[in-house]
């Protein structure tokens, strides 16, 4: 059983017992995801309109953290002109727990 899910702007196909980091969440301990997109089990397959009503995922918040720091590099030719920026993207990391689809 899989369920497609919708966080942080992004779409993510999770089943049960899998890791995934998705945009940074508020809180810890247990999330449940109400934008369920798709549920597939087996050979039923249920697709939303845009979302599933009744269809839940429940997750664990694992741990918070900051992904690689990604360099940023500005330069004007011939005007003596460089900057340079990085940036840390914020994460969280989740553990699925269940998908409940009624």
């Amino acid at each position: 059983m899989y369920a497609i899910i919708e966080t942080g702007g992004k779409q993510y196909r999770v089943s049960e017992g899998s890791v995934l980091r998705v945009e940074k969440l508020d809180g810890s301990g247990p999330v449940t995801f109400d934008k369920v997109l798709m549920v597939a089990d087996g050979e039923k397959v249920s697709v939303g309109n845009p979302f599933l009503p009744s269809a839940k995922v429940t997750a664990d918040v694992l741990k918070t953290g900051k992904g690689n720091k990604v360099l940023v590099f500005k330069m004007k030719p011939r005007k003596n002109h460089r900057k340079t920026r990085g940036h840390r993207q914020p994460y969280t990391e989740v553990k699925i727990n269940g998908i409940q689809a009624q």
